[in-house]
């Protein structure tokens, strides 16, 4: 689904399903034709049994590589599905874990416990600083993504792997590998990434 702020008289369309009143006169309206979203609601201070279980902010301090590495001490799952799991870091989809492990120079089929404190380092380094480019460029637009104004995102432009397996790699033009990782596209470079 998506998040749009709009005029407070702007109508509803088909699959709008939960509208917003802001204070300012306009509406933060709820789009979603798959139905797959939710809205929750709790009181302030209390908290809700879903989300208690969902691990950091992957901007915050709170998201390091000394926590993280201590949560995959003992993880043999590979490292592309370990950083997109939920409760471990939150946020961390598909096309900016492609990315960042790009970046970091780390193989997405590693498994999560064989990467140094080092590695950690980079890789901790690498997703904060992909998400924050995605955040000033507006996200990533491929099909339906837009922005809460319905403009699309542009962090398109700056993918370096996604989405462009058997490519020449942007660092070494050796041809992209492309796989399934955990049911997802992976797309990485054999020689680049260790």
């Amino acid at each position: 689904g998506s998040l749009r702020v709009l005029e407070g008289d702007f109508p509803a369309g088909k699959h709008d399903h939960v509208d917003l009143q802001l204070t300012n006169g306009k509406i933060l309206r709820y789009h979603d034709p798959r139905r797959f979203g939710a809205w929750l609601w709790c009181p302030a201070g209390e908290s809700l049994p879903i989300l208690d279980k969902l691990g950091p902010e992957p901007l915050t301090a709170a998201f390091n590589a000394h926590d993280v590495m201590e949560k995959a001490r003992k993880k043999r799952i590979a490292i592309k599905a370990f950083i997109m799991d939920n409760a471990i870091v939150v946020g961390v989809g598909n096309i900016y874990a492609n990315e960042s492990l790009f970046s970091a120079g780390i193989h997405p089929m590693r498994p999560a416990q064989s990467l140094s404190i080092a590695e950690w380092q980079s890789l901790v380094r690498e997703i904060k600083s992909v998400l924050q480019t995605a955040i000033i460029q507006g996200g990533t637009t491929l099909k339906d993504f837009s922005q809460a104004d319905g403009k699309p995102g542009y962090f398109a432009q700056e993918l370096q792997v996604y989405g462009k397996g058997g490519q020449p790699c942007p660092r070494c033009s050796e041809p992209l590998c492309e796989q399934k990782i955990g049911q997802r596209n992976s797309v990485f470079c054999h020689c680049c990434q260790h």
